[in-house]
């Protein structure tokens, strides 16, 4: 049996996806997407992603939550834990036609969550504008300005989040 060393990614039919944080002679500490910190036998049944070479060599904790956040960022669809505004927690929104049609209902935090995606998804768009090599700086600024009226499009969404600093924000006038 190999032991696969720490910054291994796994598989676990039960926990889900997971890097390794700590081996030992008989346990892989490993931390999970979904449910945090587990400890599981080193012959436990699971698929490796990614494999790493156990190295003798000590790895401190730094490291790494470093190399964790940065396999979370990558494979993870949202970069950060977004709030719903109190008021809203468990409520539902409701669409109405204008028509004898039936109505349509969906949980409210489940739009907020579609509205975060939305958001988180321009937000990579317009790193990736800022970094490109192959656009020049007047594309770049054009691109910039479509990006900042999208947000002022969706401003009125700003009312679902707890926290204005996760607020769109458009032009300034």
């Amino acid at each position: 049996m190999k032991i696969l060393g720490i910054g291994s990614r796994i598989d676990h039919p039960e926990f889900g996806k997971g890097v390794v944080t700590n081996v030992s002679s008989k346990h892989y500490w490993v931390t999970f997407l979904e449910s945090g910190l587990e400890t599981i036998d080193l012959d436990a049944e699971f698929e490796v992603i990614e494999g790493v070479e156990d190295e003798v060599d000590s790895v401190s904790f730094f490291d790494v939550e470093r190399s964790l956040v940065k396999i979370l960022e990558k494979w993870s669809d949202s970069h950060e834990k977004v709030a719903i505004a109190d008021k809203w927690r468990g409520g539902k929104l409701v669409l109405e036609p204008g028509d004898a049609t039936a109505s349509k209902e969906m949980p409210i935090d489940t739009f907020f969550h579609k509205i975060v995606m939305v958001r988180d998804r321009i937000r990579v768009m317009e790193q990736k504008i800022n970094s490109s090599k192959n656009l020049d700086d007047q594309e770049k600024v054009d691109l910039q300005q479509y990006i900042t009226r999208i947000y002022g499009s969706l401003t009125s969404f700003n009312v679902l989040f707890k926290t204005k600093s996760d607020h769109f924000v458009g032009e300034k006038s």
